[in-house]
This record gives C-alpha cells, sequence and structure tokens, in this order.
C-alpha cells in the first residue's frame, strides 16, 4: 500500500488536529486529500500520538500513516510511550511509525507563524521540558532508553526540535546502538542549524536520512537555491510539507508550488522522485 511507484508524493511531516494549535484538516481529512492526489501522508501532533488515528483511517482505505512525538504530553520520552504507540499503529501497518524526540523543549522557538490555540485550557509553556542533552552535553539516560528500545521495533527515530549539538549526539548514539533509521527533522532550519557541508559530512551513516521542508521555504528561511545544494549535498534527502496550519497552503496547492520550486533549483526528474517517492518511501518502509 505504500509503495512510491506511481504515487504523487510520500509526505512524511504533515500536521493534522487535534494538535497544540488549530489545523487545517483532521486526520481523516489529510488522508482523504492525499487520497485524492495519489500520495501517502504521515500525520503529526505535538499534542499527542497519531498512530490509532492513522490505523483507523488505513481501516477506511486512506493512504496514512502515523508518528508519536515524546512530548510530556504524549506520554515523555519513555519506552513505553514507544511501545504502546507501536501497538496502536496496527499488526500490519505498511509503515514504520515515526518516532520524533520532544519538540517541546528548552525557551519557545520563535516562529513567524499565527498560531490559535486548539483548546483554551492548553498552557505550552507549561509542557516545555529540558534538552535531549545533560549538563555534561551527553544524552540523557532516557533517551538512550528511548533509543535502545526503538532499535527493535517497527519505528523510524526523528530528532524532533533537537539543535545541531544534540542531533549530532543521537546519531552518534543511533550508530552505536545499530538503529536502523534515523530523520534530521528539518535539519537545514535555523533551529536544527545543519549546513549542507555537515550534511555531506553525514553522508556515509546508514540509515540517515536528512529532511527539507515545504514550510522552511514558506516562511523564508531558506529558497530553492538553497534546496537544489542540500539535494546535492546527502544522497537521502526527504522533501516533506511540515504544513497543515490554516493559513498555509493545502495538499494541492503545495504540490503544485514544489514543482517551481524544483525548477528553480534546477532538480533532475530523477532528484525529484528520489527526494518526493523514493527516499521517505525507504525511510518508512518496514
Amino acid at each position: 500500500m505504500l509503495e512510491s511507484a506511481g504515487r504523487a508524493v510520500v509526505d512524511v511531516h504533515y500536521h493534522a488536529g487535534p494538535d497544540l494549535y488549530r489545523r487545517r484538516l483532521t486526520s481523516t481529512g489529510a488522508g482523504r486529500a492525499y487520497a485524492e492526489v495519489g500520495g501517502w501522508v504521515v500525520l503529526k501532533s505535538h499534542l499527542t500520538s497519531t498512530a490509532a488515528r492513522a490505523w483507523e483511517a488505513r481501516e477506511e482505505g486512506l493512504p496514512v500513516s502515523g508518528t508519536l512525538v515524546l512530548n510530556e504530553l504524549a506520554g515523555g520520552v519513555r519506552p513505553r510511550a514507544l511501545e504502546q504507540a507501536v501497538y496502536a499503529h496496527g499488526p500490519d501497518s505498511p509503515a514504520r511509525l515515526v518516532v520524533h524526540l520532544p519538540t517541546l523543549t528548552g525557551p519557545a522557538h520563535t516562529s513567524a507563524l499565527r498560531r490559535t490555540p486548539f483548546h483554551p485550557l492548553l498552557d505550552t509553556d507549561r509542557w516545555r521540558a529540558g534538552r535531549v542533552l545533560d549538563s555534561d552535553g551527553r544524552l540523557r539516560r532516557d533517551v538512550r532508553e528511548v533509543l535502545w528500545a526503538a532499535r527493535d521495533l517497527p519505528v523510524t527515530v526523528a530528532t524532533g526540535h533537537c539543535d545541531r549539538e544534540a542531533a549530532l549526539r543521537v546519531v552518534d548514539e543511533v550508530v552505536r546502538l545499530e538503529v536502523p533509521r534515523l530523520l534530521l527533522t528539518h535539519a537545514t532550519h535555523p533551529m536544527s542549524g545543519f549546513t549542507p557541508d555537515d550534511l555531506t559530512d553525514l553522508c556515509d551513516v546508514s540509515g540517515l536520512h536528512v529532511e527539507i521542508t515545504a514550510l522552511t521555504l514558506l516562511l523564508g528561511h531558506r529558497d530553492a537555491a538553497h534546496l537544489g545544494e542540500v539535494v546535492r549535498a546527502h544522497p537521502r534527502v526527504v522533501f516533506s510539507s511540515d504544513l497543515g496550519q490554516p493559513g498555509q497552503p493545502g495538499v494541492k496547492e503545495w504540490i503544485d508550488l514544489s514543482a517551481q520550486w524544483f525548477r528553480a533549483a534546477h532538480l533532475t526528474s530523477r532528484e525529484i522522485t528520489a527526494i518526493t517517492r523514493t527516499n521517505p518511501t525507504s525511510l518508512l518502509t518496514p
């Protein structure tokens, strides 16, 4: 069901409600939108796991898989939360569950987006936790325990809102433990801080994929020329949307905009297929 041949796009990063903020579509609404364009979508929420919602959507024939973000609101950085989400994702999922390290960490990231809270009682800052590194710059024990659990489960680990230093420590531990898949989430966004040269240095890390998102371009953090640099810097780049915000483009609009960016970046048809279908499929395939 996931195979990329014939699919328009495999989007590994789409925000659907319920979430911390109001979103354009529900989970089933997102599934229908991607079905209409012949795509596959991975649903993300900072508030709660989307694993069970994805299973229900697939039961209706929709092209959907899920994520777990290890924020305290969603169960925290605990192997038990990871295992529960894997069970809820279903025994026959054609895609790995994507498990993001925490996104509510440290000081709030200043976003250019106008966001409306989903629930009036939710105080996001109350749920912020520490970074994934301890005071000595090492990965916290609970993060290492989650990575250990991820080694033997049908999941893909993603770096969430780690900065460059923390993400590199995650890469080191993933290599040490032989965790099979890792995604550097919106790797060259200012919040993450990787450069194309950094990504070239990571080319030989088995199973490592690099994400660049449409939202990063839409908000003006990076441009099409940068997209081209990233694609040529690393062999396993994944181009995702990071969309779902009410004020941002819909699915069909995003696909049309992406085609314009790809032309401006002088990407070949093979590179476009790789970043929109082949690489994200390899990231998700069990």
